[in-house]
């Protein structure tokens, strides 16, 4: 009899977390159609789905073993959500990227550089950085090399020449030049080099002045016109202070009042300003003439709004090649993949990897496409 009561009384303890836990999943499903322009709290929803994938998929094994008709709850909710589990991880094979590209292949290469500072905070430190980035990125040999946070300057001299780290193999480059302070003396936006001649190239501003900008180039490679779009969306812009914040929530710490509005106040508005920024891009990519990729850092995780909304048909390298839930984001939390490589149907993803070199808070993707016929 107390056996029994205790069983009875361990499933109630566990149904309402199960309850609770599949309606905030649930609720995160509706995430590619509500935009955060509106509903940004569902922002702060997409980021807990990987966690709350997990929590559901051991609640589902508990049920299994305790009461398997409730283990039907976080089943269904699991099986209405395919489509966010789908794009929140991958299900390949472990495989090695190989460093030699195939010929008719196209070798892309996107990496957030974080202004080539590295991750050091010394300024010789940050000198030997930008020529260590510089480096990774030409070991690949990629055709293609897409860039954000990057920064150059005109007048500083040979130490502050970033671009002429890449112009010996890479002489077309279209750079977006979002900050331009003092006639050339600091510029920063978002890079494109390339192997192949450009022939066209384009810059968007962001509507409601947001400061980051989207770009293009279109290269002519052998029969065929690639269109390649490089974009950046806007971050939650946090300090060390708002860092070392969430560190103390997340360790049950005594954070202030102030603090939290300060923290909202900074995610609440790169929410609603991606909302905005997603659709600018879904509207100027959609009735692209040629085959085209979109590459970058969104500064969004998949499931969201922002992901499904410029994605939208497309593929995702990692998904087509990786594998897990590939974190492109060293900080906050082991489950930020925000920057993607999204070529569109006419391609077939060949190779995929996300190489973490400490240089930069983000790691680099890398993908080896080829041309379907």
């Amino acid at each position: 009899m107390p056996r029994t009561i205790l069983r009875r009384l361990t499933r109630n303890f566990f149904l309402i977390p199960t309850f609770l836990f599949c309606g905030l999943f649930l609720i995160g499903c509706l995430s590619p159609f509500l935009n955060p322009t509106t509903w940004w709290g569902i922002g702060f929803v997409s980021l807990l789905q990987p966690y709350l994938i997990c929590l559901l998929a051991l609640l589902l094994i508990f049920w299994l073993a305790a009461k398997p008709l409730f283990a039907l709850i976080p089943f269904l909710s699991l099986l209405i959500g395919l489509k966010q589990i789908r794009t929140i991880f991958a299900f390949n094979g472990i495989s090695s990227f190989n460093i030699q590209k195939k010929v008719d292949n196209i070798r892309i290469v996107s990496w957030n550089v974080g202004n080539l500072n590295g991750m050091s905070k010394r300024k010789d430190a940050i000198q030997h950085s930008r020529t260590e980035i510089a480096n990774t990125i030409l070991s690949m040999n990629p055709d293609i090399i897409c860039l954000q946070e990057f920064n150059h300057s005109n007048t500083q001299g040979k130490q502050a020449d970033n671009i002429g780290l890449f112009t010996d193999q890479y002489p077309y480059y279209y750079f977006s030049k979002d900050v331009n302070k003092r006639n050339g003396y600091y510029q920063a936006g978002s890079i494109i080099f390339s192997k192949y001649p450009l022939i066209d190239t384009a810059r968007f501003e962001y509507p409601k002045n947001i400061k980051e900008s989207f770009i293009y180039v279109d290269i002519k490679l052998r029969n065929d016109t690639i269109r390649i779009y490089n974009a950046h969306l806007q971050s939650f812009r946090l300090s060390d202070s708002d860092y070392s914040n969430i560190e103390r929530i997340t360790t049950d710490e005594n954070v202030s009042v102030s603090d939290s509005k300060s923290l909202l106040k900074k995610m609440k508005l790169a929410f609603t300003r991606r909302g905005i920024q997603a659709d600018f891009i879904k509207e100027k990519t959609t009735n692209c003439p040629y085959k085209s990729l979109i590459c970058g850092d969104f500064n969004d995780v998949p499931g969201s709004y922002v992901y499904f909304t410029i994605r939208q048909k497309r593929l995702d390298a990692f998904l087509e090649k990786g594998l897990g839930i590939g974190r492109s984001f060293a900080s906050l939390a082991p489950t930020l993949r925000i920057d993607y490589i999204l070529p569109d149907r006419s391609f077939q993803v060949q190779q995929f990897d996300m190489m973490d070199e400490g240089l930069s808070d983000h790691v680099m993707l890398v993908s080896d496409l080829s041309i379907s016929h």
